[in-house]
């Protein structure tokens, strides 16, 4: 892709189960996304582990979104113009962030178990699967992991999996680091993106304003360069978002806490964002964080307290950004 690529795109359809995707609401959904003036989904989903130190990675024939349903929702987003990321994940059933997923180097004196062969050779299988679903849909970009933050360091087991990767598909890869751990990963010059979670706390106190915010995000924002510099390669913010909730700017990764609802601190964080990065030739794009395959009615958008920006002050400023500014 050229100097001028850009990714104006949205996560789409995060916890979405098998068969959603083929309902008519998820096409309708689909459609208002569109008109936000993303011309990109990163097609998200994920299958399953037990625990953070299970080598096993297995598909719920139950719950995860089948071949098929992937294979119909990209077919109706390219029907719509929009290119795909695929995006397939691996979470912990017990509920552990896949970012401690993790086994010891030292295998132990007696034992021939060699725990990180299994976990790659179950990861790989389960990768490589999805990679030759995205280059029979045609997806425009494959993503190879997500913040899998303890697993980084094990670079030539990664390596190998890009290696295959690129046997099967053919367009661009990319890996999706953690916010703050971006210099960990030391394999970027294996995919030809640097993606991360840029979920970066830029707000000091709750409903902060958009210049305090554009003035925390530089700072972040100098190492990102300096990454992108040492390896020659853009930055694409995969995820991004936050909450329309009271204090949420200070941690936009945070999804739990029941705090008072506020779409002005969400506007205030999607305009500072948009503000900062303007104009950095390093930088390639966003896949903000997320629209969901089913909506809400649109007279719930103002008591909804997620990541979701439909109906709020926030998919204005995406829209006025998208369509006008970038």
């Amino acid at each position: 892709m050229g100097d001028n690529f850009f990714v104006k795109g949205m996560t789409f359809g995060w916890h979405s189960t098998r068969g959603q995707w083929k309902e008519q609401y998820s096409v309708d959904s689909l459609k208002k996304l569109k008109e936000t003036g993303s011309e990109w989904i990163a097609l998200s989903f994920w299958t399953w582990q037990d625990t953070y130190n299970s080598t096993n990675i297995y598909f719920d024939y139950d719950y995860t979104v089948t071949d098929s349903d992937i294979e119909y929702i990209v077919k109706e987003a390219h029907n719509l113009g929009l290119k795909v990321c695929l995006k397939p994940v691996v979470n912990c059933k017990d509920g552990m962030w896949r970012g401690h997923i993790d086994f010891p180097d030292d295998i132990g004196w007696g034992t021939k178990k060699d725990y990180w062969k299994e976990w790659f050779r179950s990861y790989n299988s389960f990768i490589n699967h999805y990679a030759e679903i995205a280059e029979k849909t045609g997806c425009e970009m494959f993503c190879i992991g997500c913040e899998m933050v303890k697993t980084e360091r094990k670079s030539d087991y990664w390596r190998k999996l890009i290696k295959d990767v690129r046997e099967l598909y053919n367009g661009p890869v990319i890996y999706n680091a953690n916010h703050g751990k971006e210099n960990n990963v030391t394999f970027w010059d294996a995919v030809d993106y640097i993606g991360t979670s840029a979920y970066f706390s830029v707000a000091d106190k709750p409903k902060d304003s958009v210049e305090n915010m554009v003035k925390n995000w530089e700072k972040e924002l100098i190492s990102l360069k300096e990454l992108s510099e040492k390896y020659n390669k853009k930055i694409l913010f995969i995820e991004i978002g936050c909450r329309s909730a009271e204090g949420c700017a200070m941690t936009p990764y945070e999804f739990i806490r029941d705090v008072p609802y506020d779409e002005d601190e969400q506007a205030n964080f999607y305009e500072a964002t948009f503000i900062a990065l303007e104009n950095k030739t390093w930088f390639c794009g966003y896949f903000w964080w997320d629209w969901a395959a089913k909506l809400y009615d649109i007279s719930e958008a103002q008591v909804e307290k997620g990541f979701s920006i439909y109906g709020k002050k926030a998919e204005k400023i995406v829209t006025c950004w998208y369509k006008e500014k970038l």
